[in-house]
């Protein structure tokens, strides 16, 4: 349902299914479409297979697809624009396997001309045609040219064969996108009555207000002194003014005056085609004439800036003696910011009419001269960076940087204050060699610092004020660094230096439920004999009857095993696994698992070898030779496991542990056993050592090879008893998930106090350390034997325990002959998965039996859970002692993963039940779905009932569940994966028509023509 008409006049408007609705305030955002040349009109796009725009998910799959046909595939494909959007376009097809060859056609002579000058644009295009693609450049297109055909069912069409250029050539070309900007979507405006502008955009004023009363317009469909903005922020600035003017400069408080539209930040910071670039400020303030393009209106590039609104003021004294300003904008015609005495050079890019009240306050101390350029080129690690200044390097007005982008965050700071600087410019360029990674000291508090999301520097020191120690909390509260990721590390120096400012000093608490450390936790267990989780929360937990969490749980397994060494699927330890011990195998990010027999010393027989070949062949798994001198097959699905394994057992092949935090590898040499230089029997020591300590449970894993010499001249009868000193030392006293490495360097007194308590014995306890071990080592058995003579523990490695049937997570593909899973994009966008995109209510739900208790193998020891097929649909089913069953999707949306019933089940302070995705510990209550530690995430949830042995959810009919939450819509493929990771995708947001998050959504559609506004308006097709 559109809104086809509105009534200023009347305060309504009308919409496609004939409702007439009042309003007291109309605000219009259609956004916009993307724009055509001018000699391809849009019907003639429309009837022209291979002319293609790069705007909404319904795009990207037509290109994937029209790209994978016979005769298109391994041709050529031209992207038509050199901006932000062009390049982002070029990187895409430039990704896709179908694709071999690559060109970008642009007008101008440099990629990126609205950012960069022609020294960075040249070195942009130098990288770009580095990496096999086509730039052509200085060259207009006369024409596309097209072929008729007819197709197999008699049907005749025109079919995108090239381009016949200005200069007379012709580029011949299977496939076109045109990159060329945006148009804004004005024509609900223009149908009202709503002044807009002649090429487009609906016209508003500094309050953003329309030509019809209490009418506003804001984003790409508004155009603000003829200026339609194709980026983000400009967007944002616009809904942050209105949503201020429309409630807060009337309050309770008082009255407050309304805010107005000025100059928006066009700073910019992307990586395209595998290019850092960035500019910001007054970028093109060197540029003697530089008059504006109002054709970027219609261009989704940045426009060039208004650079009145950015460039400070100084007051001098004239020959009268009276004081003026250095530059003004002149409110005549030709809108040029000229400094006194500077012979008329203008400063400013663009013509505009600035009444009085937009002069800048003056200010002191520059001179007369306009500006200096300060300029860094490395060609042989391809930086380039161009700052200006005012000529007395005083104040820095904006710039440019390509490679090297890491001050970008405090020069857009720096110019955005105005404030005179109190560094010399070269500063900014050879940098003040403080060493040491940047705290954020030389920014003021209200510094952006995180862009996605407008986070101030300050806000990070108002949370931690407020009692926040530790960063998820602070990106949970602000959001800072959830976006592109970009900005954590300067966020994370930032929190540090502000926790160290308010003198707070943070525990070591091994987590919320326990107030005490992992080594205290460790002690107090050994003492009193604790052999359960059960038990150890009620003896030491901060809330006896507490599940725990996904920090204390796999920490207490980890205890129990170094403690007592009993088999990890035993059920009261099973629910404290993480996801790799759960199911002895590392998961993999499609989630299946990795496969890692034990090869002592990096020994094997030509027979296991051949074992090894012949079950990768079978099960179709990747292998791969790894560091650790072991071989690894991969892709393993969960089902699959305990038949992969009985094969291997059979062989006479052992658990190599590499899923548990534990002894995983002793490297070696070949020592005396076949080199003529060997000073030793290395292979026979690594295997010795490796078959003492296999299984060892540690509070992290344990590689065996090159370190810090801690002792010499040890004869080998004495090597083993140091180490078991060593080892059970660290397990002991290590904190949770503490290398030896990091154990040594935070141990206090060092590695020499450690030398003494080992070597020397200096605290009295040798002789229990190497008891200690003895015991220990002498409770080996090898845990997937336990599995392949278990029937009972096999049935836990179901992948659904209603159904035989099995189903892939991620798509398949080949790689050098051998199988992987497609590529994950570089971002995901986020999402909320919401009950009502279900479409059928959930009072015509019905009750559905779809598992058996005795499925989920329910103890009072501990969690349970095991996953479900339902039509097209995976869900997750748990049982939680004495708070009953509870069922979600399958679906983790952070990365697409098919894992949920895998993670570990805990509950915070205030009794929220939650599970961990095993992959990046996104927590989801179980009770309505909400992510507890990313709000921008969300599940569904649904009602549970336990009748005698049956289990029955609350369900909708498959044919309205599978549309929602199906694996085929969400599982990953690689075209889409190449899609979305198209260099810079994380800059972006894909949103639907309604503000949520909707990335998948007909993903696999056809593309079907649109009307002007459809996206915006309704339809389910998604605009970037």
């Amino acid at each position: 349902e559109q809104v086809v008409f509105i009534d200023h006049a009347a305060h309504t408007v009308t919409t496609s299914k004939g409702r007439t609705i009042s309003y007291d305030i109309c605000i219009i955002a259609t956004g916009s479409d993307a724009g055509l040349p001018p000699y391809v009109s849009s019907e003639r796009a429309k009837s022209t297979k291979g002319i293609f725009v790069y705007r909404s998910i319904a795009d990207l799959d037509a290109i994937i697809t029209y790209a994978d046909q016979d005769g298109i595939k391994g041709g050529h494909a031209t992207v038509v624009g050199g901006g932000l959007l062009g390049l982002e376009a070029a990187k895409a097809v430039y990704d896709l396997p179908t694709i071999p060859d690559v060109a970008i056609l642009n007008r101008q002579a440099f990629p990126l001309s609205r950012q960069l000058d022609a020294d960075g644009g040249e070195m942009v295009l130098r990288r770009i045609e580095a990496m096999g693609v086509k730039v052509v450049t200085k060259v207009g297109v006369e024409d596309i040219t097209t072929v008729e055909v007819v197709g197999p069912d008699g049907v005749r069409s025109n079919v995108f064969t090239g381009f016949d250029l200005t200069d007379g050539t012709h580029l011949a070309s299977n496939l076109v996108i045109f990159a060329i900007g945006i148009k804004p979507r004005d024509e609900l405006a223009r149908v009202s009555g709503i002044e807009t502008y002649e090429r487009g955009g609906i016209k508003v004023g500094d309050d953003l207000r329309t030509s019809a009363k209490d009418v506003y317009a804001i984003g790409e469909c508004a155009s603000w002194r003829s200026n339609t903005y194709g980026l983000i922020a400009p967007g944002v600035e616009m809904a942050d003014i209105l949503a201020f003017n429309l409630t807060q400069t009337d309050t309770d408080v008082g009255t407050f005056r309304p805010r107005q539209m000025n100059n928006p930040d066009l700073s910019t910071k992307l990586k395209l085609m595998g290019v850092d670039v960035a500019s910001f400020g007054d970028f093109f303030a060197d540029k003697p004439v530089q008059t504006k393009d109002k054709s970027s209106r219609a261009n989704g590039d940045a426009p060039s800036q208004n650079k009145a609104a950015s460039i400070p003021l100084a007051k001098r004294k004239s020959r009268d003696g009276k004081t003026t300003p250095v530059w003004e904008v002149d409110s005549g015609q030709s809108g040029e910011a000229k400094a006194p005495g500077a012979a008329g050079v203008p400063l400013v890019t663009e013509t505009v009419t600035a009444p009085s009240r937009e002069r800048h306050v003056p200010k002191p101390n520059i001179v007369d001269s306009p500006i200096k350029c300060l300029t860094y080129k490395d060609p042989f690690a391809s930086v380039y960076k161009k700052y200006i200044f005012t000529a007395d390097g005083k104040y820095l007005l904006g710039g440019m940087m390509i490679g090297d982008t890491s001050d970008f965050v405090k020069l857009v700071a720096i110019v955005k204050k105005k404030k005179p600087l109190d560094v010399p410019p070269a500063q900014f360029i050879v940098g003040a060699n403080k060493g040491g990674e940047a705290d954020g000291a030389d920014l003021d508090d209200d510094t952006q610092i995180c862009s996605c999301h407008n986070v101030l520097k300050g806000s990070i020191a108002e949370c931690v004020k407020a009692g926040m120690d530790n960063l998820a909390d602070i990106k949970a509260k602000t959001k800072v660094g959830t976006g592109c990721g970009g900005c954590m590390p300067l966020v994370t120096n930032i929190f540090k230096a502000e926790i160290a400012k308010a003198g707070i000093v943070t525990n070591n608490n091994l987590c919320p439920h326990f107030a005490m450390s992992r080594t205290e936790l460790f002690n107090v267990v050994k003492i009193k004999g604790l052999k359960s989780h059960n038990e150890i929360m009620v003896t030491c937990g901060t809330v006896k009857d507490s599940l725990g969490c996904e920090t204390c749980k796999p920490a207490i397994a980890s205890i129990l095993s170094s403690l007592y060494n009993e088999h990890v699927m035993k059920p009261a330890h099973h629910q404290n696994q993480d996801t790799n011990d759960r199911y002895l195998a590392n998961i993999q990010r499609n989630g299946t698992f990795s496969v890692v027999p034990k090869c002592a010393g990096g020994e094997i027989t030509p027979d296991k070898l051949i074992v090894l070949g012949q079950v990768a062949k079978k099960y179709g798994l990747y292998t791969k030779i790894t560091g650790g001198q072991r071989i690894d097959l991969f892709g393993a699905k969960k089902h699959e496991l305990p038949a992969i394994w009985g094969e291997l057992v059979a062989a006479g092949f052992e658990s190599g542990h590499a899923y548990g935090k534990s002894l995983r590898t002793v490297k070696s040499c070949v020592g005396t056993t076949w080199c003529r230089y060997g000073v030793g029997d290395s292979v026979g020591l690594a295997i010795q050592l490796e078959e003492r300590y296999k299984s060892l449970r540690s509070p992290h894993k344990i590689k065996g090879g090159h370190a810090i010499l801690f002792a010499k001249d040890v004869p080998p009868s004495k090597v083993v008893k140091i180490l078991d000193r060593y080892l059970m030392f660290y397990i002991r006293t290590a904190d949770k998930l503490m290398r030896t490495a990091r154990w040594i360097e935070n141990f206090e007194g060092g590695v020499e106090r450690l030398k003494g308590i080992i070597l020397n014995d200096d605290l009295g306890i040798c002789a229990d350390l190497e008891r200690e071990m003895e015991a220990l080592v002498g409770t080996y058995a090898c845990e997937w034997t336990a599995v392949v003579n278990d029937l009972e523990k096999q049935k836990m490695f179901r992948q659904f325990v209603n159904t035989e049937e099995t189903t892939p997570q991620i798509e398949q593909i080949t790689e050098r002959g051998q199988p992987r899973p497609a590529d994950w994009p570089k971002a995901f966008p986020a999402v909320r998965i919401e009950e009502d995109e279900i479409k059928l209510p959930r009072s015509q739900w019905k009750w559905r039996q779809l598992a058996k208790v005795s499925d989920l193998m329910p103890i009072q020891e501990g969690v349970t859970s095991a996953a479900i097929k339902y039509g097209d649909t995976q869900l997750a089913i748990f049982h939680v002692p004495n708070k009953g069953y509870f069922a979600t999707q399958q679906m983790c949306p952070h990365k697409r993963a098919f894992v949920l019933d895998h993670g570990i089940v805990g509950d915070d302070l205030k009794g929220n039940i939650y599970v961990s995705c095993p992959l990046h510990k996104r927590n989801f209550s179980l009770t309505n779905g909400e992510c507890l530690s990313d709000p921008d995430y969300k599940i569904l949830a649904f009602d549970v009932k336990a009748e005698g042995d049956d289990l029955s959810l609350l369900l909708p009919d498959p044919t309205e569940l599978d549309p929602v939450i199906g694996t085929s819509k969400w599982m990953i493929r690689q075209a889409t994966a190449e899609m979305y990771g198209r260099g810079g995708a994380g800059q972006i947001d894909i949103v639907g028509p309604d503000g949520r998050y909707k990335p998948e959504l007909e993903l696999v559609h056809e593309q079907e023509p649109q009307t002007a506004c459809a996206g915006a308006c309704g339809d389910s097709k998604l605009e970037w």
